[in-house]
């Protein structure tokens, strides 16, 4: 019993023991972790390195920029013509088809001509007649006047003879009038084109009763050799436009749909003699050639014009350009591949770029994509990317 007691007691002894020196070794092992580290780090905290942001980049180009102003303009024909009849008349025959092109003095419609044919000879028929009948008039007053000249015929009967002369001559003339008439009423029955230009749809078909000066016209033929393109600009532009008009012919380019690689070359040809009270803008019109026919009326295009050029301008992608408090700016991608913030001061911008008037050179580099993670001082890694709008984009590393 007793060597049972002492055996337990004897274990656990050894146990506190064993625990004991676990958590000595333990407490050293920690103690040494720690001392290892700040033997290794010297007693300074250790600051994690910052990645290189990557950024898309263009390059600072110097080239010669064109003065334009741009604006949205309607196509108009050159001349518009709404073709009626001047007589009434049933429609004997169309000479065309719709949406033909036709040249000025082409026949177009022709209206019955039977009753003005019947006019016409009637009016001749009358004609001959009364000059017949002036003829005579006038041989008795040949004859009368050696008579009354001899006292053969009282004077009274001369003067008489002289006055139905002097009538029927006034009557010939009315007949020759009416005959004249009746001719141009039968010219009328033919209708002929008056413009060159393009037929477009048919109002009136063979066999209809046509009314003379109808409030609907037959056929409306568009003159589109040339052709107008309106547009309205504002009028901060219109002392500018005057100038070059003054200088010379101004360009204007018509650009069809996204059409940009093919536009319509014509000249400004026309200025309003009002600015537009209500919208603030001043009225122009160019005229084209259109010899492809591609202008068409009724067509919406962007109008281009173009008043002058401005040589070694400093240009940049629009993308660069970021709006700050007092100004804009560009982060710009020094040597070192770092960025700094450099304001700008901007010109016009088209197609995608602006002009720099200050603040940058020809040959620097710009950020054109991820600003958003840059301040000053950023180490950047620029993308390759493709040349976009004329500039080549950085491939630096």
């Amino acid at each position: 019993m007793e060597n049972n007691l002492e055996r337990q007691r004897s274990l656990g002894r050894n146990l506190k023991c064993e625990q004991t020196v676990r958590a000595i070794v333990f407490f050293s092992t920690g103690v040494l972790f720690a001392l290892l580290l700040s033997g290794c780090s010297g007693g300074k905290k250790v600051v994690p390195k910052k990645e290189a942001v990557p950024v898309a980049a263009a390059t600072v180009i110097q080239k010669t920029v064109p003065v334009q102003v741009r604006a949205i303009g309607n196509v108009e024909a050159y001349s518009t013509v709404g073709v009626k009849s001047q007589i009434g008349g049933e429609l004997a025959r169309v000479h065309f088809r719709e949406g033909q092109d036709v040249n000025e003095g082409d026949l177009l419609f022709t209206i019955d001509p039977r009753p003005y044919e019947a006019a016409l000879q009637q009016a001749e028929a009358n004609l001959a007649k009364d000059m017949a009948q002036l003829e005579n008039a006038r041989e008795e007053v040949r004859r009368y006047a050696e008579l009354v000249k001899k006292g053969y015929v009282a004077q009274e009967q001369y003067d008489q003879i002289r006055t139905n002369s002097a009538s029927l001559d006034a009557t010939v003339n009315a007949d020759n009038a009416a005959a004249e008439n009746a001719r141009l009423q039968l010219k009328y029955c033919y209708i002929y084109s008056p413009i060159n230009g393009r037929l477009g749809s048919l109002m009136s078909n063979q066999g209809n009763l046509i009314k003379a000066n109808a409030d609907t016209s037959m056929v409306v033929i568009n003159q589109i050799l040339p052709i107008y393109v309106t547009f309205s600009v504002p009028e901060q532009y219109l002392a500018e436009i005057k100038k070059y008009m003054a200088l010379g012919k101004v360009t204007v380019q018509a650009v069809i749909g996204n059409d940009a690689e093919h536009p319509e070359t014509g000249e400004l040809s026309f200025v309003d003699n009002a600015v537009d009270v209500t919208t603030g803008t001043i009225k122009l019109k160019a005229t084209f050639v259109n010899k492809d026919k591609r202008l068409w009326p009724g067509q919406f295009v962007n109008a281009i014009v173009t008043l002058t050029t401005q040589p070694n301008a400093i240009v940049v992608p629009s993308q660069a350009l970021q709006v700050g408090q007092d100004s804009q700016y560009v982060f710009v991608v020094k040597s070192d591949l770092t960025v700094e913030s450099r304001p700008v001061v901007i010109g016009r911008s088209q197609d995608g770029e602006v002009v720099i008037e200050k603040g940058l050179k020809a040959g620097e580099t710009v950020v054109t994509d991820g600003q958003l993670r840059l301040v000053p001082g950023t180490k950047v890694v620029v993308k390759t990317s493709p040349e976009e709008n004329g500039h080549s984009e950085g491939n630096k590393q």
